[in-house]
C-alpha cells in the first residue's frame, strides 16, 4: 500500500482540552499506531535542561535534538526512554510528564527551525493500519493530508480546573489561579508564534470539550469515524 493510503486522525487543540486521552483511547479502539506530539517536546525540553543547554541557544537546541536518541513505548505502554550524556538508556517517563516540563516545551515549541527537524520524526509514525496523531499542528502542518481532523476545544477555566483536579489528587499542592494564568500564557504562546501555530485547519472538526466526559469524546469521534467507514485493526 501507498504510504499516501494510510489512514491518519489528527487530535488538536490547546492544553488540557483531553487530546492525549482521546488520543490513546481512539488508537487503542482502531488498533493504530499512536503519536504523542508533545512527548517529542517534552523529551526536548527536559534533556536539553540536564544537558545545561540554554532555551535561547537555537543552534545548541537543534544539534541536541539531531543527536538525541527517543524510544517510545518499548519498555511498557506509555514510556520514555532516551540515551543520556554517559551513554545509558534512562527511563524518563514521570520527568517529562511534570508540569514544569510542560512549561519547558512550550517555551522550544516556538523555535521554527527545531519543528522542521521533528517534522520527519512525527511523519515516520505513519504506519499501516493508521495512526492517531495528538498535538497542536497535526492536522495543519505534519499531516495535512488527514482522514479525519479534529480539534479539541475548552474553556481555560475548564482546562484549569481539570488540571487542579488531577494534580490534588496526586497530592501536589496548587494554586488554581496560578494555572489559569499558566494555561493563558501557554495558550497565548502557542497561538502567536510565527512557527506551526496552534490553529484550527480549514476542514478540522470542531469539539467543544466543556460539558463532555473522556468517555463521551471518545464515543463522539468514534462514531464520526464509523461514518467515514474507517476500518478497526
Amino acid at each position: 500500500m501507498n504510504i499516501n493510503d494510510i489512514p491518519v486522525i489528527t487530535i488538536d487543540g490547546p492544553s488540557g482540552t483531553g487530546k492525549g486521552t482521546l488520543a490513546k483511547s481512539l488508537s487503542k479502539a482502531l488498533g493504530w499506531f499512536l503519536l504523542d506530539s508533545g512527548a517529542l517536546y517534552r523529551v526536548i525540553g527536559y534533556t536539553a535542561q540536564i544537558a545545561g543547554i540554554r532555551f535561547y541557544d537555537i543552534p545548541g537546541i537543534c544539534q541536541h535534538t539531531e543527536k538525541l536518541k527517543m524510544y517510545f513505548g518499548e519498555k511498557e505502554e506509555g514510556s520514555v526512554e532516551v540515551i543520556d550524556l554517559s551513554g545509558q538508556r534512562i527511563d524518563i517517563t514521570s520527568e517529562i510528564r511534570l508540569e514544569e516540563t510542560g512549561l519547558l516545551a512550550s517555551k522550544i515549541a516556538v523555535i521554527p527551525e527545531l519543528r522542521r527537524i521533528l517534522l520527519g520524526r512525527q511523519r515516520a509514525f505513519k504506519k499501516m493500519p493508521g495512526l492517531v496523531a495528538d498535538g497542536r499542528d497535526m492536522g495543519t502542518v505534519v499531516f495535512p493530508e488527514a482522514t479525519l481532523k479534529v480539534f479539541l476545544a475548552a474553556s481555560a477555566w475548564t482546562r484549569s480546573e481539570r488540571r487542579y483536579k488531577q494534580l490534588i489528587n496526586k497530592g501536589v499542592n496548587v494554586n488554581i489561579d496560578q494555572l489559569i494564568h499558566q494555561q493563558e500564557d501557554r495558550d497565548r504562546r502557542d497561538r502567536d508564534r510565527k512557527a506551526s501555530p496552534l490553529m484550527e485547519a480549514q476542514d478540522a472538526w470542531i469539539v467543544q470539550t466543556d460539558t463532555l466526559t473522556a468517555d463521551q469524546v471518545l464515543e463522539l469521534v468514534l462514531k464520526r469515524v464509523n461514518e467515514l467507514g474507517l476500518e478497526t485493526g
